[in-house]
């Protein structure tokens, strides 16, 4: 099996990093993240006054949700040629990460649409607001089964030489144990369960950005051994 695609294709994340930087330096609407407290006039006056901030954020995490896509197909490859004796981890993993992807998606799908008629009713405009936040936040049961769909493959693998080190296989389920807590936020207008709070929100996006980096590396440097087992084989 050729590597070139998946080399390719893995180059994609350092980009999706560069321009979550370019969206937090040009356009720091969300930092920090609206109250869920905050009441509808308030959050519609927000949305008036930061127009452009928004919706840049909008066109920029649209690029960066299909950026990072890549990394987890790279991921899925692997997955399937761990020594397991089904490939039910590589299609859970799929649907997993599409169920991800897709509500990031509608996340800044809902903060575009708030922002695009900023003169809506502010019911309308918070109840926006409020979907887009639990869309980013919430829906972490997906990611979790991702995360452990690849830890389990990683632990049944029956090669003497294993595709993936054992303690990714770890990792990935102490990633999934500390994301798990962001479903909650939909329970809490304040705190640290908040959507906008110190677990949730904070330390959230920081255990996502740390497992990004790592299984950045990880990958590259499956698909750059497969590469030489291949040439070596040739």
């Amino acid at each position: 099996m050729s590597t070139r695609g998946q080399r390719i294709l893995l180059w994609t994340t350092p980009a999706a990093g560069a321009l979550f930087a370019v969206a937090c330096l040009l356009f720091p609407v969300f930092s920090p993240p609206l109250s869920p407290a905050m009441p509808p006039e308030e959050v519609a006056a927000f949305f008036r006054t930061n127009v452009t901030g928004i919706l840049g954020v909008v066109i920029l995490c649209n690029l960066i949700a299909g950026s990072l896509v890549p990394l987890f197909a790279v991921a899925a490859v692997q997955i399937s040629r761990t020594a397991t004796s089904s490939s039910v981890f590589t299609y859970a993993y799929i649907m997993c990460v599409g169920v991800s992807i897709t509500a990031f998606i509608l996340a800044d799908y809902c903060w575009g649409v708030a922002a695009f008629r900023p003169e809506r009713d502010p019911q309308l405009i918070s109840l926006l607001n409020d979907m887009a936040w639990f869309f980013f936040i919430a829906p972490v049961g997906s990611i979790a089964v991702q995360n452990l769909c690849l830890a389990l493959s990683i632990y049944l693998d029956a090669r003497p030489d294993p595709i993936f080190p054992r303690w990714v296989a770890h990792f990935n389920i102490a990633i999934a144990a500390l994301l798990i807590p962001g479903a909650f936020s939909i329970l809490y207008k304040s705190g640290p369960l908040a959507w906008d709070g110190a677990v949730s929100f904070t330390l959230r996006l920081l255990v996502f950005a740390t497992y990004i980096v790592v299984m950045f590396l990880v990958l590259l440097r499956i698909v750059n051994r497969q590469g030489s087992e291949r040439e070596v084989l040739a």
